[in-house]
């Protein structure tokens, strides 16, 4: 079982889903921590949601703001959050423009990525 505490002091992870043709699509995200699990942000209708949906195996990194990654990509397996509100939290607490309420924002959705 791969281990993502390695990441909990990156300041951004690069998020790599899959296409159904198996090609990856890297996503520089936000994320918070919370033992041994990150938990991402994301639009209902984004692209990442969908294809994580499809299929729930992810790899994450630690990343720059571009998402050129930092470090090693670990295997995990991301779903929509069980607890939104605490994931919600928990990213708020990492990035201070988490916490502005945007008027033309829809309501996010909150993954919860575990080690695969």
């Amino acid at each position: 079982m791969a281990d993502l505490t390695h990441l909990r002091t990156a300041k951004y992870i690069d998020l790599v889903t899959f296409r159904r043709s198996g090609v990856g699509v890297h996503t520089p995200v936000w994320f918070g921590y919370e033992d041994g699990r990150l938990y991402v942000m994301t639009l209902p209708d984004s692209g990442k949601l969908k294809r994580i949906r499809n299929n729930p195996a992810v790899r994450v990194a630690p990343a720059t703001v571009r998402g050129r990654a930092l470090g090693p990509e670990v295997d995990a397996v991301a779903r929509v959050a069980p607890d939104p509100r605490r994931a919600r939290q928990l990213v708020r607490k990492r990035y201070w423009l988490a916490r502005i309420p945007w008027p033309w924002r829809r309501e996010n959705v909150y993954l919860e990525i575990s080690p695969a």
